[in-house]
């Protein structure tokens, strides 16, 4: 898990998307994670244009999501649309 996100708001996302604050392995839980922090990061390159390295872990994000959106849309796709709309994610 990434170590700049508190421990509090890490177990409040997979307790709303996941099922349980355990279930760090949900895909749900997941796609949710990398949601939130695409968006700090999105925020982050409004303010410094020249932080490449943000912008590849950006990109790198959401390619992992993207992934992760696929093999959701693949085994159930009520789940995926459910999450999408929750979420407010554009596909």
């Amino acid at each position: 898990m990434s170590s700049y996100l508190p421990q509090e708001k890490i177990q409040e996302i997979f307790n709303e998307y996941g099922g349980s604050a355990s279930n760090t392995g949900s895909v749900e839980g997941q796609i949710a994670l990398f949601t939130y922090r695409i968006k700090g990061l999105s925020e982050h390159l409004v303010r410094n244009k020249k932080d490449h390295s943000s912008r590849r872990t950006l990109l790198t994000l959401v390619g992992k999501r993207k992934r992760l959106l696929n093999y959701l849309a693949s085994k159930d796709i009520q789940k995926y649309r459910d999450l999408l709309e929750k979420l407010g994610i554009r596909k």
